[in-house]
């Protein structure tokens, strides 16, 4: 799959499991939401980021994680 846009909806509850499990990706700057870092589209190349991207996405507990 080609990601095209990663983007996180409003309901973040800052638990930093996205940034642990792709750091590649995520950002949680301490006491704020995440936040998707600006390299993130070229990073979601590599397959094994892609594969954490997705992990995170799935894992998310309040499901705020969108990638199209």
């Amino acid at each position: 799959m080609t990601v095209r846009r990663i983007w996180i909806e409003e309901g973040c509850i800052s638990c930093n499991l996205c940034e642990d499990l792709c750091p590649e990706i995520f950002h949680v700057p301490l006491g704020e939401v995440c936040v998707v870092k600006g390299d993130a589209l070229t990073q979601a190349t590599a397959p094994k980021v892609a594969e954490q991207l997705e992990e995170a996405r799935t894992q998310c507990p309040v499901e705020v994680i969108q990638v199209s």
